[in-house]
């Protein structure tokens, strides 16, 4: 496989990027995103034993969130596309930006459970923290070059954009939080 002269390092310069990177960040991608499409699934149509938007919104709303019917629509199709997206590799920081906002609310609704999920298996916050973790770290480092974003400039390798993405995906996370909660 031939790199394009615009994804090469410059002569004389230590590689940066290898096909190994490249590899792994498919890999992070594959399973990020298929997750969130079946998150998405589950909350946007009730696909593999999910709530549905109706249940989905009925525990939001008993979450104490304003407009649950709204905020599960915005919710399910955030990681029904935004796993999409990541899969792809397409505009991969916008879309990690949405998955880690999820997973700071749902991080922030669990924290009191503690960090380990305890035997009754109801609480534990460590898979959010995982995910979003995943989420984050895309975000910072882009897709890779086996992606739709290699041809995307400003997502291609995120150095100025990342941190931006980043500090968009956990403000909104933060405001829907503290101000859509009762």
């Amino acid at each position: 496989m031939t790199i394009p002269a615009t994804h090469r390092e410059p002569a004389g310069a230590a590689p940066l990027w290898s096909v190994g990177v490249d590899a792994g960040l498919v890999v992070l991608r594959l399973v990020l995103g298929a997750t969130f499409v079946g998150h998405g699934l589950q909350k946007v149509f009730g696909l593999f034993g999910g709530p549905g938007i109706d249940g989905f919104a009925q525990a939001l709303g008993g979450f104490g969130f304003r407009a649950p019917i709204v905020l599960a629509w915005v919710t399910g199709l955030t990681e029904l596309a935004g796993g999409a997206l990541v899969l792809l590799g397409a505009f991969t920081p916008l879309a990690a930006a949405g998955l880690l906002g999820v997973m700071i609310n749902t991080v922030l609704l669990k924290f009191e459970n503690g960090f380990f999920v305890p035997p009754d298996n109801v609480g534990g916050i460590e898979l959010d923290v995982v995910v979003g973790g995943l989420a984050a770290g895309l975000i910072l480092t882009g897709a890779g070059r086996l992606a739709v974003d290699s041809v995307l400039p400003p997502f291609r390798r995120p150095i100025v954009s990342g941190p931006i993405f980043l500090a968009i995906g956990v403000v909104v996370a933060l405001l829907v939080h503290f101000l859509l909660r009762t």
